[in-house]
């Protein structure tokens, strides 16, 4: 009964309740005859006396500050009275109510801030231990309203901010309560609607093993698109840039776009920028002209990587391939494996914290052909995871960038049973992180 009491006396919001009344409603007494008052005075006072130990143990009588008691003037006699006053911070009901009607007015952002903090605070069905009881409907009724306005509202706010991710919990909750109502059904779908225009070209995006918060993306597109991310370009072992007649490299291949797409036709530009950045490295060997009549002769160790500034990014032409005499481009497992370990160390040092994306590097004319374009996702997606377990501070996001083209030649779901499946905590490893991958260190090149 001490319970009910208490509930009763929420349900007032503030007003003070005759004892009489409170006696009828609380222990469903329909009347009294007058012999049994006092009993019933009593039977009131005692739980009384039980709330004030608990809400104001330092309080008595006519001191209480959360329990008092009050007189109230009738056209027969005064009437002895009780009434619960406490502050918006010290019933939930009441802070729920301040924090909803305050975000209605309020702007989005901070709006979202209090109807997530006034969300927080239910529990449950309102006055659960007095729903069926008249004095409890009018509250319980406008608590449950106002419950519904915050979580539509909220749903709005996060609209308006941009975060539908935020907002789609909410809607789908509020979905499941309500199966047939059209506005909501309509308001849910629409939410799922921008999710997916959000992703656009996006196929996936899952967290990489281990890389302590780092974002593994793969998108169907061009590499050049990206322009919020560093770009990933692979080079032969010359670092050759010339597309004439498409005799040392062909202008179709990421390498032969690059000099038209960033550096708007000038080659020099982009030669010499690649000519400054390998002086910090030492070359293997020159060819002699007789043997290598085209192309440059100069050659540096596979896996060396030059970070060419542009626009306020960088591309990372990194060398997998070799060039032969004969104007062929050869690679091998081993050869691409390794270059993809020196490419994420210039990121972690170079990159600038920013997104990097990177074509099916191994797939072009200077391919792996022991690898298929799947096994060259997994290889490129666990060296990246492999290098963020030594040095989290990468990249923030592994951005793949695979050609519409070669999608129907690549198995996604390969790759999401690796994510599945991966180490998050085991040391780096140079083996293939699925069991249709063979790319092992001494790999021979593939033939001419």
């Amino acid at each position: 009964m001490t319970t009910r009491l208490l509930v009763r006396l929420v349900a007032a919001e503030g007003e003070p309740v005759p004892i009489r009344r409170l006696h009828r409603e609380v222990w469903a007494v329909p009347g009294a005859l007058p012999r049994q008052a006092a009993r019933h005075r009593n039977d009131v006072h005692k739980r009384v006396l039980e709330l004030r130990r608990a809400l104001d143990p330092a309080q008595r009588g006519d001191g209480a500050r959360i329990l008092r008691t009050e007189q109230l003037l009738t056209s027969a006699a005064p009437e002895t009275a009780y009434r619960l006053v406490l502050t918006a911070d010290e019933l939930d009901c009441a802070e729920f109510t301040d924090l909803v009607h305050s975000a209605l007015l309020a702007a989005p952002a901070s709006a979202a801030d209090r109807l997530a903090a006034a969300l927080d605070l239910v529990r449950g069905r309102p006055l659960a231990d007095a729903a069926d009881d008249a004095f409890a409907l009018p509250l319980i009724r406008r608590l449950t309203a106002l419950h519904e306005t915050a979580r539509r509202q909220l749903i709005r706010s996060r609209m308006d901010l941009g975060r539908h991710d935020l907002a789609l919990p909410v809607a789908e909750r509020l979905a499941r309560e309500r199966p047939d109502d059209p506005a909501t059904a309509e308001l849910l779908g629409s939410l799922r609607a921008r999710l997916r225009e959000r992703h656009g070209r996006e196929l996936l995006r899952q967290p990489v093993p281990g890389a302590g918060g780092g974002e593994l993306v793969v998108v169907r597109g061009d590499l050049f698109g990206q322009e919020d991310a560093n770009l990933v370009v692979g080079f032969t072992d010359t670092f050759d840039t010339a597309t004439e007649q498409d005799l040392v490299i062909s202008r179709e291949s990421v390498q032969g776009q690059l000099v038209d797409r960033l550096f708007g036709g000038e080659r020099r530009l982009l030669d010499d920028r690649v000519q400054a950045g390998l002086r910090a490295f030492t070359p293997l060997r020159t060819e002699r002209p007789q043997d290598k009549p085209r192309g440059r002769r100069v050659r540096y160790p596979v896996g060396t990587t030059v970070p060419l500034p542009v626009d306020g990014r960088r591309v990372f032409a990194v060398a997998y391939s070799r060039l032969g005499n004969d104007l062929v481009a050869r690679s091998s497992p081993a050869d691409l494996r390794a270059s993809l370990d020196q490419l994420w160390a210039a990121v972690a040092r170079y990159g600038m914290y920013k997104p990097v994306a990177i074509p099916l590097i191994g797939s072009g004319l200077a391919r792996v052909v022991e690898l298929d374009r799947t096994q060259l996702l997994l290889m490129i997606v666990e060296s990246f995871a492999a290098h963020c377990r030594r040095d989290p501070a990468t990249a923030p996001e592994l951005r793949v960038v695979i050609r519409p083209a070669d999608l129907e030649r690549t198995d996604l779901s390969a790759l999401g049973t690796y994510l599945r499946t991966a180490p998050h905590d085991k040391a780096p490893h140079d083996t293939a992180p699925h069991d249709t991958a063979p790319y092992a260190v001494g790999a021979p090149p593939p033939p001419a």
